[in-house]
């Protein structure tokens, strides 16, 4: 398998050499079927991969690659109970909780349709308006305390289908142990029809601990009586046992298992604020839409699978063209968060400098993801991605229908897309800018030495993943396809991409230092002078 991988390697490296002088807006113009060649739909989504530096023989080679990894076989084996993180000893079995088990029955299917049921129970009870805080007051907002991937999927799932909101009920979601997070949620909440849901698998996540006790004290402080506490306070942990201590009634804790990934635990109890929020049918159709992804990851050919074909073509731009950055660029207020949340499920995944056999990797793993909405990128970095000299691959996600009412504005919008990736593709070549500048009424003189400042070399890369609009399934399906699309460049690269052991030093550290603040001695051996110096100065400012 390694030699074949090899070649497939050496391959794509020819056609890197072959394709240098590639022109995307050549290829448009002479190669009328590209776009609609180059077209797949999939689960409510269509992606367009037209704008790309590639044509049928470099695709070739491309899927050479994918089928030279066992990338059909071992993508299937995260459908099944195979433990694919070698590291840990464990399956990566986050799919099974929207339904898909690769057509066997696993055990853990039981349990997901017992938590699913006991999570549409305590949902209904909460916007029923049954489930009261101390006072009888029925609650008004759920605050999500987690962090990671406790934190950034249901906040982004939750922002993302706001539309569904029902008056009268808040969703708010607090991460950070900087007490101005929790502190600044809470200033306009009435503590008395406040639910606090505490998202920890461990219930030993520091961050999370630190913001549900301060939590537990504003209550109290607020006049919660002691015993009223489990009115207030729900959680999502695999440790029931210190939920309990902390105070909570064991019937408001949900499971969690140790075969869903933080990253991929949204799908788990920790969607419980969104059940509440959103609706149980709602969050349900936001796994429907997930499933149909995920059947489709399983059962489309290499050529017509999108998230392989997505895998693909960043990998061809990380390791053959030097592209250290990929952006995803959403055209919709309520996607913004959708470049946040890929960060956790793209860099820690793939974030990795060894094989799944401990040896160093031959090429480069991730790259950096980052974006923002459209149309703000405009006018901060997309300068960079027209005129810069990097190669930055771009995702536009573009929902063609809005659930505002200024249809006008979301006309402009959608053009803004779409002309975008046009002239990311197209660029200014310096005979156009001399035109222009001519039409303009510029003089002659200035023609000449202003043109080359709007020339766009153009041929930049870029997808487009549209869909109708936002709702839960195309939503699900959106973000099932982006952890299929990173699951398969972690079989590319032969690397874990369920681990993330890079997280762990830090918070190590953290500890010695929190000891160091304090006033340990001891703990100052073990750190650097810089470090030494900077906690003598807060221990100075904080009285200490």
């Amino acid at each position: 398998m390694e030699s074949v991988a090899a070649t497939a390697w050496l391959g794509l490296a020819r056609e890197r050499e072959r394709l240098e002088a590639f022109d995307m807006r050549a290829a448009a113009l002479s190669d009328p079927g590209r776009s609609t060649r180059y077209r797949l739909r999939a689960a409510g989504l269509t992606l367009d991969y037209s704008r790309n530096r590639v044509d049928d023989a470099a695709l070739d080679a491309l899927f050479a690659l994918a089928r030279a990894c066992g990338t059909e076989t071992r993508l299937r084996e995260q459908f099944g109970s195979a433990p694919v993180n070698l590291t840990e000893g464990r399956a990566a079995l986050h799919t099974v909780l929207r339904g898909t088990d690769a057509g066997t029955v696993l055990p853990q299917t039981a349990e997901v349709r017992a938590m699913r049921e006991r999570m549409a129970g305590i949902a209904q009870r909460i916007r029923s308006g049954e489930w009261t805080g101390w006072s009888g007051k029925r609650i008004s907002a759920v605050v999500n305390i987690g962090i990671g991937g406790s934190h950034l999927g249901p906040y982004f799932v939750a922002d993302a289908l706001s539309h569904l909101l029902p008056q009268g009920l808040s969703l708010r979601f607090v991460s950070n142990v900087d007490p101005r997070d929790l502190e600044d949620t809470l200033q306009t909440l009435d503590p008395a029809t406040t639910l606090f849901v505490i998202s920890s698998k461990t219930f030993g996540t520091l961050e999370t601990l630190q913001n549900a006790s301060a939590a537990r004290e504003w209550l109290l402080a607020a006049g919660c009586p002691a015993p009223a506490l489990t009115c207030h306070l729900a959680a999502v942990s695999a440790n029931v046992a210190r939920a309990v201590e902390f105070g909570l009634d064991e019937a408001n804790v949900l499971p969690m298992w140790d075969w869903v990934g933080g990253r991929f635990s949204l799908w788990s109890s920790i969607g419980l604020p969104l059940a509440i929020g959103l609706g149980m049918d709602a969050f349900e159709a936001l796994l429907l839409g997930a499933h149909r992804m995920d059947t489709h990851a399983l059962e489309a050919p290499l050529e017509t699978n999108m998230p392989v074909l997505l895998a693909l073509l960043s990998v061809w731009y990380r390791n053959f063209w030097d592209a250290a950055t990929q952006a995803v660029l959403p055209y919709d207020q309520r996607l913004a968060r959708l470049p946040e949340f890929l960060q956790q499920l793209v860099m820690e995944s793939n974030g990795k400098s060894v094989s799944r056999e401990g040896t160093p990797l031959a090429r480069h793993s991730s790259g950096v993801l980052w974006g923002a909405a459209g149309t703000n990128g405009q006018h901060s970095f997309h300068q960079m991605l027209h005129q810069g000299t990097s190669c930055v691959p771009v995702d536009f996600v573009l929902p063609l229908e809005t659930h505002a009412s200024g249809r006008s504005q979301h006309a402009w919008l959608v053009a803004n897309a779409i002309a975008q990736a046009q002239a990311l593709m197209q660029g200014r070549t310096i005979v156009e800018a001399r035109e222009e500048l001519a039409a303009r009424g510029t003089p002659p003189a200035d023609i000449e030495r202003l043109a080359p400042h709007l020339v766009m070399p153009g041929n930049r890369p870029s997808n487009t993943i549209s869909m109708r609009r936002v709702e839960p399934e195309t939503l699900g399906a959106l973000l099932a396809l982006y952890e299929h699309r990173t699951a398969v460049e972690g079989i590319l690269w032969n690397l874990n991409s369920f681990d993330q052991f890079g997280v762990e030093l830090g918070k190590q550290i953290g500890e010695t230092v929190h000891r160091a603040l304090g006033g340990d001695a001891a703990a100052l051996g073990n750190l650097d002078a810089s470090a030494v110096a900077i906690i003598s100065e807060w221990r100075g400012l904080n009285g200490h």
